[in-house]
């Protein structure tokens, strides 16, 4: 046996799935008391989701490997990316206000529905057993008391909704082209940011010779950035260091081993350097407990000195003559 609850609720599914197909286009609503259940079909209408999120998660991704292979923060590209989150971000909030008005309006269509299209209050008067409709009659004065404004809200949030999804979709249109305009201007950006790369720290940079700072300069941009470079110093064994002829160019700090992407960024510099040693004037180069003298090339095993550090383990050592 139903209990008016049951009732109600078999009421308001049938309802919500009758009200969902209020005809709009080219076809009248059948009354004015029709009117917010048309609305709240065309409401239905724009709940599907075109994409645009998905399409809004693959733009971000594409910025965030902009940024990095452009040169860090693209600032007027972030700017479009900030508005056509504002845009999507409203017409989530006004989809949500849409899901509330839906909700209600089927409540109170199935009440009125039980009650043949009559007054809650004239049903109970006539009715031969008037506790029997109590209950349902409470809930639906509740709604109609406290709710009744946001039922008359919902052709305008249907409205403002639509407006704010087109809003949002020219949003994400306006970061596709800048997104393209970019991708067009890839090869003239590369070498800027080649050009005008980020340099590492350096420290004791006063009175290396010239030709050790254009060795620094010229590795840095090329094979850089390094957590830092290190060249004048006068303690412990400074040898080439003393004088401003040699840096060291730090892959790891603390005196942590090189593994991994470290490693292989000491690699590619050691590799770079004993390349265009001769155009630059590089006299040796130390790795991994390892020397490459240009006076009688090839890599030659050095004696253990003790530590990660004092055998080159985290820093490739450049000497100029």
């Amino acid at each position: 046996m139903e209990t008016p609850t049951s009732t109600l609720r078999r009421a308001a599914m049938a309802l919500t799935a009758a009200v969902a197909a209020v005809p709009l286009a080219g076809g009248a609503v059948p009354s004015a008391s029709a009117a917010p259940f048309a609305a709240l079909a065309s409401a239905n209408a724009l709940a599907a989701d075109p994409g645009d999120s998905s399409k809004f998660s693959k733009l971000n991704a594409q910025i965030e490997k902009l940024d990095k292979a452009y040169g860090g923060d693209l600032a007027k590209l972030k700017d479009a990316q900030y508005a056509a989150k504002q845009a999507l971000d409203k017409s989530r909030v006004l989809q949500s206000d849409l899901n509330e008005a839906r909700g209600l309006v089927a409540q109170m269509a199935a009440s009125q529905y039980m009650m043949n299209g009559q007054d809650p209050t004239v049903s109970i008067m006539a009715s031969d057993n008037p506790s029997e409709l109590l209950s349902n009659v409470t809930l639906v004065s509740h709604l109609a008391q406290n709710k009744a404004a946001k039922v008359e809200q919902i052709q305008s949030l249907v409205s403002q909704q639509d407006q704010a999804r087109r809003q949002a979709q020219q949003k994400i249109s306006a970061l596709q082209k800048e997104i393209k305009d970019l991708l067009a201007e890839k090869n003239r950006i590369r070498a800027l940011v080649k050009k005008y790369k980020p340099e590492s720290p350096s420290v004791g940079m006063g009175g290396v010779t010239p030709r050790m700072l254009k060795v620094k300069n010229t590795l840095d941009l090329e094979m850089g950035p390094f957590p830092t470079i290190g060249c004048v110093r006068s303690t412990g064994d400074p040898q080439d260091h003393g004088t401003g002829h040699a840096c060291d160019f730090m892959v790891t700090t603390g005196g942590q081993m090189a593994t991994g992407s470290a490693q292989s960024l000491g690699d590619r510099t050691a590799a770079y350097a004993i390349a265009h040693a001769s155009a630059l004037g590089i006299k040796y180069i130390i790795w991994r407990q390892r020397i490459y003298d240009l006076r009688s090339p090839g890599w030659r095993s050095m004696e253990n000195r003790g530590g990660v550090t004092a055998n080159h383990y985290d820093h490739v050592h450049v000497s100029v003559f």
